[in-house]
């Protein structure tokens, strides 16, 4: 009966990870076509752009950003701090496409622990538009990409729209790891929760959203101390009634990590977003975990024929699947040539979802914080928190 146990993920898992294939494969031929001008015209936008650190690729990253085929928006620019080290690029920027596109606001906010916020609330001091679009810093945007995800907003009744992304740039083993985690593991289980409708989500890496619907909310000031922000955003927006909008469309996210411990740590990060957004979801992934739970069965027989078969099988089942919704599905060749890391992403993974449970405290941007039984981020004693925290990540309150 023991050794049964851990085959019932195995089947489970195989077999739903059939199902996000086909949910990818599906979401791939639903292709954003070219927007029409709304009836009213479009409206003038203003794009948030929390910067902290010289990041790989940033200049990049900031300059798609001004090179948005849209015909009047506004570029915010905001770090925390006046000795940040990307100012001056952020100024030649704001030389080279002109002060009326570009802003830089230095603000040094301290509403709460997150971070993301707190250099949000800076940039939001200086946006002149009431549609505002929320990217991180290590985003790179399409010229398309303004006019894709704010056409939906057209609609009243729509109250926020996010994109999907995937990850890119990734050099070292544990930053194909974190590739892997997002683009072989994350966005696949997002597309299926989008898809089949069986939880709701916010992307906060690349989200829209109207200032009044914010103010409506409380304010960014109200989500200052909440782990999972983008989540809390996106939970009191739809409770007021207001529809979500996720476009199968990809933006891409440059992945930078320093180091292996660093990659742990954001895994671990990961796991505790979606503990704090839905815990009873994040358990119940338990039982879609087949390579994992296929070496804990063969161990649970001592390593017999069958037992080696078992995982054999889960894992063949495993890189074909992660193989086609990487390369058919993201356009993802990084991802495939690192195909062979998913074993050992997976079996890491197990530890990460154990400590989500386990782990009352997680590391942010080299910050140790407490974390509250409502998700709620309390700073360590002893711990400095600055304007290191610029940077937030996107959690999704589904299955992964």
């Amino acid at each position: 009966m023991f050794q049964g146990v851990w085959l019932i993920p195995v089947i489970v898992g195989s077999l739903y990870s059939l199902v996000c294939l086909t949910c990818v494969l599906i979401a791939r031929t639903k292709s954003v076509l070219p927007q029409n001008t709304p009836t009213g015209g479009w409206p003038p936008v203003t794009i948030l752009k929390p910067v902290h650190g010289l990041e790989k690729n940033l200049e990049q990253n900031l300059r798609s950003t001004c090179r948005q085929d849209y015909p009047h928006y506004q570029v915010v620019f905001s770090v925390q701090h006046k000795h940040d080290p990307t100012i001056s690029l952020l100024r030649n920027l704001q030389a080279e496409f002109g002060p009326e596109l570009v802003t830089v606001a230095v603000e040094n906010c301290q509403a709460g622990s997150n971070g993301k916020i707190n250099n949000l609330i800076g940039g939001l001091a200086h946006a002149r538009h009431d549609v505002l679009v929320i990217s991180d810093s290590d985003v790179r945007l399409r010229p398309d990409y303004l006019k894709t995800i704010v056409a939906p907003l057209e609609d009243p009744n729509v109250g926020f729209v996010c994109t999907l992304y995937r990850a890119v740039m990734a050099d070292t083993w544990f930053e194909k790891m974190e590739l892997l985690t997002i683009n072989a593991e994350l966005t696949p289980n997002i597309i299926f929760a989008l898809m089949t409708g069986s939880a709701k989500f916010c992307l906060g890496a690349s989200t829209a959203v109207r200032r009044s619907t914010l103010d409506e909310i409380g304010g960014l000031s109200s989500l200052a101390d909440y782990l999972v922000e983008d989540y809390e955003m996106g939970r009191r927006i739809w409770s007021r009634g207001k529809h979500m909008v996720c476009l199968p469309y990809f933006v891409d996210t440059t992945v930078d990590l320093k180091t292996a411990m660093a990659w742990w740590n954001h895994l671990v990060y990961w796991d505790q977003n979606n503990r704090a957004a839905r815990p009873g979801a994040l358990f119940s992934t338990i039982i879609i975990r087949p390579v994992p739970c296929a070496v804990l069965f063969a161990l649970s027989t001592l390593g017999s024929w069958f037992g080696v078969m078992v995982v054999a099988g889960a894992i063949i089942i495993r890189l074909t699947v992660a193989g086609i919704v990487m390369r058919w599905g993201l356009n993802d060749r990084e991802g495939v040539r690192a195909l062979w890391l998913v074993p050992f992403r997976d079996v890491a993974a197990l530890g990460s979802w154990v400590l989500a449970f386990t782990k009352r405290t997680t590391v942010w941007r080299d910050t140790e914080f407490a974390l509250t039984k409502d998700g709620r981020l309390v700073l360590q004693e002893g711990a400095v928190c600055g304007g290191s925290l610029s940077q937030g990540t996107t959690s999704v309150s589904q299955s992964r």
